[in-house]
């Protein structure tokens, strides 16, 4: 067993995991097995890459909230005791110009570099920290869609035990709401329906390109992570709060996320953040977020989304076991 600590760095948010992790036979890749007991949990919207599509650079703002988070970060750290340590970062500080001041920031605060992954890495963690309890239900036939929706981007990876193909396109619930549903430095409330069909294209083009390398149709299990499909389950079971427990491998229907989505772009700011489950980091950017999942369910023709609150995260706290 090994203590270990594991940060995902993304677009929007900033998430930890302390874990006692144990793989078997040293495992710790796609096709492992062993356990994963949390010790603590967490995840803080900072919106890192707030304005990086249109600038190209990091944000001083936006660097000084991750900063903040990974001081609190730190401190939780080392009050558990954790022996390794792993810092991911993704698509926002892939693309920026001033990454180097992210990096330096992040080994001040934490004694570690952070690791800016390709997409391909990415959509690996996502796998393996998402089919890990999936493997030999009979309920979750193979090969699997894993589908991660981030900030900036979004992996897709197709396997059954081991990774046969993964790709990351630059369509992410932040990346399309500042694209498409921005004017004059205001999120539109409602968007328009030209708005709308922008973004759609624009999730239709990237879903062209993952298709050129991910057989996305192949899939009988598609697997939805992080925040815009866990919030699409929270709303979907009408929970009065984000509860974890209930999202946990829940089942949404494509009719349902259709419903969903639809409200979504067309209700005000104030309607959507007095959804109960709804996270305030989360209320501006949600709509793109469950239109790129209606659009790949679409794609591949899926009744419905299996939701997993596991994902990268438990991916990187899988590679250090």
């Amino acid at each position: 067993m090994t203590r270990v600590a594991a940060v995902d760095c993304g677009t929007n948010s900033i998430r930890l995991l302390v874990a006692d992790a144990t793989a078997s036979d040293g495992a710790s890749g796609a096709g492992a097995t062993g356990t994963l007991v949390d010790l603590d949990r967490r995840m803080t919207i900072v919106r890192l890459g707030q304005g990086v599509d249109r600038t190209g650079r990091l944000a001083p703002e936006a660097l000084e909230r991750t900063f903040a988070a990974c001081h609190e970060y730190a401190a939780i750290i080392k009050e558990h005791g954790a022996e390794r340590l792993r810092f991911v970062a993704t698509s926002a500080s892939r693309d920026a110009e001033n990454r180097e001041e992210f990096v330096r920031g992040v080994l001040d605060i934490l004694g570690v570099e952070p690791e800016v992954i390709t997409g391909d890495q990415e959509a690996e963690f996502s796998f393996t920290g998402a089919t890990m309890e999936l493997t030999g239900r009979d309920d979750h036939a193979k090969p699997y869609l894993v589908v991660d929706i981030g900030g900036g981007s979004t992996e897709f990876v197709v396997g059954d035990d081991h990774v046969r193909a993964a790709r990351s396109v630059d369509v992410g619930c932040v990346r399309m709401t500042e694209r498409h549903l921005v004017r004059d430095g205001v999120v539109s409330d409602p968007p328009s329906k030209e708005q709308i069909a922008a973004m759609r294209a624009d999730i239709e083009a990237a879903l062209d390109l993952a298709e050129q390398t991910v057989p996305l149709r192949e899939a009988h299990t598609l697997v939805g992570l992080a925040g815009s499909v866990t919030t699409v389950s929270a709303i979907a079971q009408n929970l009065p709060a984000y509860d974890s427990t209930a999202i946990h491998h829940s089942r949404v229907t494509h009719d349902r996320v259709r419903e969903i989505t639809e409200w979504l772009l067309a209700s005000t700011h104030a309607e959507r953040a007095a959804v109960p489950s709804m996270h305030p980091g989360r209320v501006d950017v949600i709509g793109a977020g469950a239109l790129v999942l209606l659009s790949i369910m679409e794609r591949i023709g899926a009744q419905e989304v299996v939701v997993s609150e596991h994902d990268i995260l438990d991916g990187i706290a899988w590679s250090l076991a």
